[in-house]
């Protein structure tokens, strides 16, 4: 039906945002705890929290996960690939790398997505549209970032070839995602966080000795509102949007984060919006709407039982 395609695709594309909002929060957030939390210990307390919440939660609705051999080895690849590679990786890209152009590469993600579906994997409609979406996403990022970020390229390039592998492994790991496309999205993300935390919290003990540390109070703030809300509700949103708007759409939301993060540098920490910035974040709102205009499929934990699984339009 026409309203009910209309009004799910307003709900999942304002989803989007609100997801865009939870990963644009931790640029300030991590800031805050690492300036007593070394960084290895934040990142590993960070997802281990968040499993635990997401776990309780998955207790309290009575979700069951699936029979499936595959499923705990799927979980563990989505973990490797959501969380552990692309975190260290990018913590490694920032060392010798500009925020500026580290942020625009960082944001590459739904360029790879689309390239990887049109010439791999092939599991979703690819259109002119989605590239249109793609490409004056991209250009926003751009102009937040600054046009003069990008001379920086092909210098540090160790750093630059590990925050670009980092994007790649991001992108890999939405198109894995849709591998739980008949899972309760709280399920999959507290699995795949529990996946990274198994890696990370004996390695953050083993390289960094967390116990010597005196965190303060509002590293910790900081920590937990991390975890809780923009790991563990963000997660939850990321795998229902995978399900619904697909790998393209939700990959978008690689642009909105650095827009949500310069807003709160401008409106919390004084920095400037200038007439640029403002034409990168319309540029970014035009291309996440137009990539996330796409056939809406309710997921099947969401249909009632005897219920038809038909597709509705996002587009109407």
């Amino acid at each position: 039906m026409r309203g009910s395609g209309e009004t799910a695709g307003k709900i999942e594309f304002l989803l989007l945002l609100l997801l865009g909002v939870l990963w644009g929060i931790p640029y300030a957030l991590t800031k805050v705890s690492l300036t007593t939390i070394p960084p290895l210990t934040m990142v590993a307390a960070r997802v281990s929290l968040a499993a635990v919440a997401l776990w309780f939660v998955v207790f309290m609705l009575g979700n069951t996960r699936p029979k499936r051999a595959d499923f705990v080895p799927r979980l563990f690849v989505q973990g490797c690939l959501s969380c552990l590679l692309p975190y260290t990786l990018i913590a490694i890209g920032q060392r010798s790398v500009d925020s500026a152009l580290a942020a625009i590469l960082d944001s590459t993600t739904p360029l790879f997505v689309f390239f990887i579906s049109l010439v791999w994997t092939r599991h979703e409609a690819i259109s002119l549209g989605k590239l249109f979406g793609v490409s004056i996403g991209l250009a926003g990022v751009v102009l937040l970032a600054g046009a003069g970020a990008l001379l920086g390229l092909g210098h540090a390039a160790f750093g630059q070839a590990a925050i670009v592998l980092a994007t790649m492994t991001s992108a890999v790991s939405v198109i894995h995602g849709r591998r739980f496309d008949d899972v309760a999205p709280e399920i999959t993300a507290a699995g795949t966080l529990t996946s990274a935390a198994i890696v990370l919290l004996p390695l953050s003990l083993l390289v960094e000795r967390p116990f010597q540390s005196i965190p303060s109070a509002a590293s910790i703030t900081a920590l937990l509102a991390n975890a809780f809300l923009a790991t563990a509700l963000g997660f939850v949103l990321y795998f229902r949007l995978i399900q619904t708007i697909g790998s393209v759409g939700t990959a978008s939301v690689g642009y909105l984060k650095l827009a949500v993060a310069v807003l709160i540098g401008c409106v919390l920490m004084g920095e400037v919006l200038t007439w640029t910035m403002v034409a990168g974040l319309v540029a970014i709102l035009m291309g996440v709407a137009t990539i996330s205009k796409r056939e809406f499929s309710m997921p099947s934990w969401l249909v009632p039982r005897g219920a038809s699984r038909a597709p509705n339009s996002l587009t109407g």
